[in-house]
């Protein structure tokens, strides 16, 4: 074969880009289809900005000069008037349309349900118990300034040998343990960093050196100068793209859909393939599945799989213990809003060139809307995987193939809150599927220390030596889901399929043993707390009124990810407030105001607004409107190949059908068409 001439590569990179230019206006103009407005939509700006106005006058005087806002999200239709509108949307009335605020005035915190139909304040109430709404990042940017002009800490930094202007800092919450929380206040320990020939600020921690700021206030009311060790160098630990690259180039790859995407986007309604699903944002969770329901083409109907799916919480302890750490158990959505930290997507980097990309609204601390540009990607994955396939050779004179590539849809956001970037994937197969992942990297949160090899080590130091002067502290990442799966309709059931080791007895055949499966339906949540590891089985919500032709009750199971559990000790004070890590498994009876695994109010809580607080009701839950909350795990020893930036690390589950088809819904599922290429292909040299 010989090597194609200039002319016809010229032709070929002439075909490619008339490829990527259709695609990329096909995506474009069906992204933006004329949408009706859906309950679930998230606040619209115009929306943010009323709800600032309603809730900024409920206020009178004083307290509307110091007034911040904290959350402003939607408040959902209550799920059964919710349903009972989606059965006949276009003859019902629009649902009314609210907001829940939550909001600081006079150091008190304040939680108000506005009607934004009627334009008023439906209920407010004075929040009396434990704990403090979400930082702002204007408060943050606040406290940390405050640090680096305090005279105090401009000597510590002088004392150091460090230039005051290469100094950044960032607040770190305090945590609870067993003190009064009016005698701490709403304070943030401000810790800082040093840059001076690197942007990799965290591989450069300033160590010994904490303020103490109180938020409300916003003055100093605490700074310890405690111990000096050497900061570590900037050598090695720059990423960004100045730096040189090594190693040979890859050839290019490319992604292309000369047609556009198979999917389309309808408002906040995407439909692709047999699916059908509503995306929205939130400040505090991040994205938000809800009403995903899958198209039977036997029944010939769309089937409801899961009213409403979202990561409720991430729990990030660490586990040194010395005076500037021991506090650092971090509530990244209760404290520090996950949604709140999503960053803007670069096409071709973050997502595909064929990805469509979302963007979204926030209110900022005076309430104003804000936009979060590209925060969601939708594209179509293919990277040569097989959906399913079989080679017959059992039939004389005949070879049978059959092969299905599998194409995927993925809804991809990036969240990065302090030094951590989490990739998070909710990714739908024609088979049925929807499986979550979560890819951890970013920047290892590291400590100053006086060794530079790990011979000098001889008492325990909570992590390893990355670097000189460089610990990585050992800790771990919890995110737990709310998976509220309507499982052709809302009456469901947990059960789990145990499976068992069964000897022979009986002598009816030469073997010992076999295994068999003993399933047993929760009765109540204390029944469905599951700790996975310790047996083998397998995870289902069922619908009890509705089976199969042949007689099974139709289901989906969930199949875990990694499985990880707790290693603190139920009396300590951090594992109180993360309590909802105790298994990786629990299930609760619907209940709108139960979304927040680690309590509505997360910043300084106690442990007594959690789910494992509810759940000591122990409350029916057999064929009921039920949630599934899963815990994903990861316990994170560093290791020298996470410095100076860490590779992407992921998990996840997958929630599968379990006898909801009558047979398999991929059988006769129609493939992409193959675009067919010039013949640009060069042989290979060997």
């Amino acid at each position: 074969m010989t090597p194609p001439s200039k002319g016809l590569l010229f032709l070929c990179l002439l075909f490619f880009s008339s490829i990527i230019t259709l695609s990329t206006k096909s995506t474009h103009h069906r992204h933006h289809r004329h949408h009706q407005a859906h309950p679930l939509d998230p606040l619209t700006p115009s929306e943010l900005e009323l709800a600032r106005a309603i809730a900024s006058d409920s206020f009178p005087g004083s307290p509307r000069r110091n007034l911040t806002f904290h959350y402003v999200g939607l408040d959902e239709p209550d799920k059964p008037l919710l349903l009972s509108w989606l059965s006949a949307p276009s003859l019902s009335r629009p649902l009314p349309r609210r907001a829940l605020v939550i909001a600081r005035a006079d150091k008190r915190t304040h939680e108000l349900t506005i009607d934004l139909s009627a334009r008023r304040v439906d209920s407010a109430r004075v929040h009396a118990g434990h704990g403090f709404p979400m930082l702002t990042f204007k408060e943050q940017a606040a406290a940390s300034s405050l640090a680096r002009r305090y005279p105090p800490f401009l000597e510590s930094m002088r004392k150091r040998g460090l230039k005051a202007e290469e100094v950044t800092c960032g607040c770190f919450t305090v945590g609870w343990y067993g003190q009064e929380a009016r005698k701490v206040g709403r304070t943030v320990k401000v810790m800082c960093y040093y840059l001076d020939g690197t942007v990799n600020l965290y591989m450069r921690p300033v160590e010994g050196v904490t303020v103490t700021v109180d938020l409300d206030e916003m003055r100093i009311v605490g700074f310890v100068d405690r111990v000096t060790v050497p900061v570590p160098k900037a050598d090695g630990t720059d990423y960004s793209g100045s730096q040189k690259r090594v190693g040979p180039a890859l050839k290019p790859i490319g992604v292309v859909q000369p047609e556009g995407p198979s999917f389309t986007v309808d408002g906040h309604m995407i439909r692709w393939a047999n699916w059908e699903f509503h995306l929205s944002f939130d400040v505090r969770a991040g994205p938000i599945i809800s009403l995903a329901s899958i198209y039977d083409s036997e029944k010939q109907k769309f089937r409801r799989v899961m009213y409403r799916g979202f990561i409720s919480e991430l729990f990030v302890p660490y586990m040194d213990l010395t005076e500037e750490w021991y506090y650092r158990t971090f509530f990244d959505a209760g404290e520090y809003g996950f949604g709140l930290c999503a960053m803007q997507l670069e096409p071709l980097r973050d997502c595909p060139e064929n990805a469509v990309f979302m963007d979204a609204y926030i209110a900022g601390q005076d309430g104003k809307p804000i936009k979060m540009s590209n925060v969601f990607c939708v594209f179509e994955r293919y990277a040569g995987d097989i959906m399913w396939r079989h080679t017959e050779l059992g039939i004389p004179g005949k070879v049978i193939r059959e092969v299905r590539p599998e194409v995927n849809l993925v809804v991809r956001m990036v969240s990065t809150v302090g030094n951590y970037d989490y990739i998070v994937d909710w990714e739908f197969k024609q088979s049925g599927s929807i499986k979550a992942t979560v890819g951890l990297t970013g920047l290892l949160e590291v400590r100053g220390s006086k060794y530079t090899n790990n011979d000098q080590i001889m008492d325990e130091e909570y992590g390893v030596l990355l670097a000189e002067n460089t610990l990585g502290t050992r800790h771990d990442h919890f995110l737990i889901f709310h998976l509220d799966l309507d499982i052709d309709g809302d009456s469901n059931s947990f059960v789990k399929s145990v499976f068992k080791q069964t000897p022979v007895t009986d002598r009816q055949s030469p073997r010992k043993s076999y295994w068999s499966v003993v399933s047993e339906t929760a009765k109540t949540e204390s029944n469905a707390k599951i700790k996975l590891g310790s047996e083998q089985a397998e995870l289902l919500v069922v619908n009890p009124g509705k089976k199969t032709n042949v007689g099974n009750t139709v289901g989906y199971r969930l199949i875990p990810g990694s499985i990880t559990r707790p290693l603190l000790s139920d009396d300590d004070y951090a594992q109180i407030r993360g309590a909802f890590t105790n298994y990786n498994m629990w299930v609760t009876p619907y209940n709108k105001s139960e979304k927040w695994a680690g309590g509505l109010y997360t910043d300084q809580s106690h442990g007594d607004d959690t789910l494992d607080t509810w759940t000591q009701r122990n409350r029916g839950i057999e064929n009921k409107d039920i949630v599934l909350w899963y815990t994903l795990g990861f316990h994170h020893a560093p290791y020298q190949e996470d410095f100076p930036l860490m590779p992407t690390l992921s998990s996840g589950f997958e929630l599968r059908p379990a006898n909801f088809f009558e047979s398999n819904p991929v059988l006769r599922v129609v493939p992409p068409k193959v675009v067919k290429w010039p013949n640009c292909s060069i042989p290979a040299v060997i």
